[in-house]
């Protein structure tokens, strides 16, 4: 039995306190104001963790059944949000600003004592640390409340009256028409929400539909979201995407689509929509980004930032850093203290203390890594930690691969997955030629110390990515800095500010200026024109 297989507990080693009993959760839909559990045909829900028996066996951990709808209930998602859009005349999108606050913020203190539950569903289905669950959740819900504090503070932005060439206007904000909000499995609940709650506010009715992973930890809010919400606001769906999303884009009634996935996917969603040019869309996507180590770096900054920048939650994330480029000088010494890092990475499972490497959810997808690495060797490059590249089920241990050739798949494709590729450079230029020539632009991170150096690639990079780090590295947060990408990374931006702005757009009543007063008469009566809360 191999080491990594000893990692997976036997059933009656999981720890109590960690347990999860299968149940029927995975069934709940809400559709047309009510939440439904569903009663047609299901599949399981298996989880990242295995369990092993004495001869080392390995056996997906079930959850219970997920709800597989048809078509016609995705369709019924999308006419209960077109009914509360009612061409704009709906209750939701004519709300107050005041009254979408509010049910936002009910919907927060609805949700707050389901944290240990919902980390819970996320630690068993996606096989997230569970200590990185409890701070997705706590994320989460203050993205909700940094939102509402910022609408507060545009709202009164846009208070006053603008008065210009002989007019006064009032300039609002004003929703889009129904949302399609789709969430990746790795960040299945925060990357759901920093969508759907701005979508919301902003008086767009909504669509979630969940990721394939993640189904457990959205059905237990969906309570909430009924609870919090007035009837048809709100719907929420799971099942197969091309089965129950694309009908609902065919049908030409979804007005915005709000996407975190792959570029591929979003291509196939924005060629079945009758009129794509309509469609606003807000799209996150895939990322490449490089780590660019300068011959005076500081090496042990360099490696501690890379490593946890590449493999924190097995490197399953969008913003991780994903390409290590360095000048020759200095390569072998930071592959050194690179490999030095890995290795002293915990290995295990979701709940033991301190784990950064544990099982995926995808059970396919270290198949695709071993390709990587298998590649890469081929065109030349080597293994360069312990154990690297190992696999046990959908346990992978994470590759350091060096030095990595511009021929091998690793240079160019995203891994999405614990395998850190490193690469030479002799001159900076040849690493702003490898960005530059991405398919993809999300973020970028330098180390080194040279103020001209850096100055440089700050001056080039800032034109090829949306951010980039000094001696740190890439991330997302804070949530009031913009989240966005260039090429094939991202469509649209996303910040507690920005997204805001994204899910809606400027709408304003003007006249004469001397009739100026009758903005405040009809700010009494109209629900767009009152004050600011």
């Amino acid at each position: 039995m191999s080491d990594l297989v000893r990692l997976f507990p036997t059933p009656d080693a999981i720890p109590e306190a960690f347990r999860y009993e299968s149940d029927d959760t995975g069934l709940t839909l809400f559709l047309d104001g009510r939440l439904e559990r569903w009663g047609g045909a299901s599949q399981p829900i298996r989880s990242a963790v295995q369990t092993r028996d004495a001869a080392g066996t390995l056996s997906a951990v079930e959850l219970g059944p997920a709800a597989a709808p048809t078509s016609a209930e995705g369709m019924r998602a999308v006419e209960t949000a077109v009914r509360a859009w009612q061409g704009g005349r709906g209750e939701w999108p004519r709300s107050s600003v005041s009254h979408r606050i509010a049910c936002t913020l009910d919907f927060v203190k609805r949700a707050r004592p389901l944290r240990e539950a919902v980390a819970r569903a996320l630690m068993w289905e996606v096989g997230k640390p569970w200590a990185d669950c409890l701070v997705e959740f706590d994320r989460t819900l203050q993205y909700v409340e940094d939102t509402v504090e910022t609408l507060l503070e545009l709202e009164r932005d846009n208070g006053p009256a603008v008065r210009a060439c002989g007019f006064a206007a009032r300039i609002r904000r004003a929703p889009l028409g129904v949302a399609l909000c789709m969430g990746p499995y790795n960040y299945a609940v925060n990357e759901v929400y920093t969508t759907v709650i701005p979508a919301l506010v902003m008086g767009n009715p909504v669509v979630i539909k969940t990721p394939r992973y993640g189904i457990l930890a959205n059905a237990l809010l969906a309570p909430a979201l009924h609870a919090s919400y007035p009837k048809g606001v709100v719907s929420m769906i799971t099942g197969h995407g091309p089965t129950v999303i694309g009908p609902m884009l065919e049908s030409g009634k979804v007005d915005v689509l709000a996407l975190i996935g792959s570029a591929k996917t979003a291509a196939v969603l924005l060629r079945q929509h009758p009129k794509p040019y309509r469609l606003r869309t807000i799209l996150g996507m895939g990322a490449k980004n490089p780590a660019i180590v300068l011959e005076d770096a500081d090496l042990e900054t360099a490696a501690k930032e890379i490593v946890s920048g590449a493999l924190t939650f097995n490197g399953q994330r969008c913003t991780a850093l994903k390409h290590v480029l360095v000048a020759r000088p200095v390569a072998d010494a930071l592959v050194a203290r690179l490999a030095d890092r890995i290795e002293a990475l915990r290995v295990g499972m979701p709940w033991d203390e301190g784990v950064t490497i544990t099982p995926m959810p995808d059970p396919e997808h270290a198949a695709f890594l071993t390709g990587l690495v298998d590649d890469a060797v081929a065109q030349g490059a080597r293994v360069v930690n312990r154990g690297g590249g190992e696999q046990a089920g959908n346990l992978f241990r994470p590759a350091l691969l060096y030095p990595v050739p511009a021929a091998a798949k690793a240079f160019r494709v995203e891994q999405f997955g614990p395998i850190v590729p490193v690469s030479v450079f002799e001159h900076s230029d040849e690493a702003l030629d490898v960005v530059d020539r991405s398919e993809v632009g999300q973020q970028a991170s330098i180390f080194g110390r040279d103020q001209e150096t850096v100055s440089r690639l700050v001056d080039h990079l800032a034109n090829l990515v949306c951010r980039v780090n000094l001696n740190t590295q890439c991330r997302r947060g804070p949530d009031v800095y913009p989240f966005t990408g260039r090429k094939d990374s991202a469509v649209a931006t996303l910040s507690v500010y920005d997204a805001l702005r994204t899910f809606s757009i400027r709408s304003m009543v003007a006249l004469p200026e001397r009739d100026a007063p009758e903005l405040e008469a009809l700010g009494r009566r109209s629900r767009f024109l009152e004050p600011p809360p």
